[in-house]
């Protein structure tokens, strides 16, 4: 259990570097090739693969990305965190142009590890919020 809690730490280390290789060897390292997403991932691609995809595009959008563990549970072989994820959209992100805007969100997911690595990924991301703070969904929706 702290040894779960130590490799998803670790993996957080590597997403704040924003060092698209750092992340990429680190995912190959700690999530299991054939990870099963229990939540909607936007990118074509599965596995491993789609969380180093759904980093690229984060990266692209949010150049300065930053995510803040807030709390982290492990029971078992699974292990919870909730996260404050701040950037400031200067690429292309879901079709919408830079805008230079400022985005603070939150997300849960919880990660159910097997033989040390991450087998399958459940998540919550508060993407109306993102997408409120970006403009495109109009403030009068709150």
């Amino acid at each position: 259990m702290t040894d779960n809690k130590a490799a998803f730490r670790r993996f957080h280390e590597a997403m704040n570097t924003r060092d698209p290789e750092i992340i990429s060897k680190t995912i190959d390292e700690l999530i299991g090739p054939d990870v099963l997403f229990h939540a909607p991932v936007p990118v074509n691609a599965t596995g491993a693969q789609a969380l180093k995809r759904v980093w690229e595009v984060l990266l692209r959008a949010f150049p300065d990305i930053h995510v803040t563990v807030e709390d982290t549970v492990a029971e078992g072989d699974k292990v919870v965190f909730r996260n404050t994820v701040t950037g400031t959209h200067l690429g292309e992100y879901r079709g919408l142009p830079p805008t230079g805007r400022s985005v603070t969100y939150n997300e849960i997911f919880i990660v159910r590890f097997e033989g040390g690595r991450v087998a399958e990924i459940w998540g919550v991301v508060d993407v109306f919020a993102q997408l409120r703070q970006l403009g495109v969904i109009p403030e009068t929706l709150t």
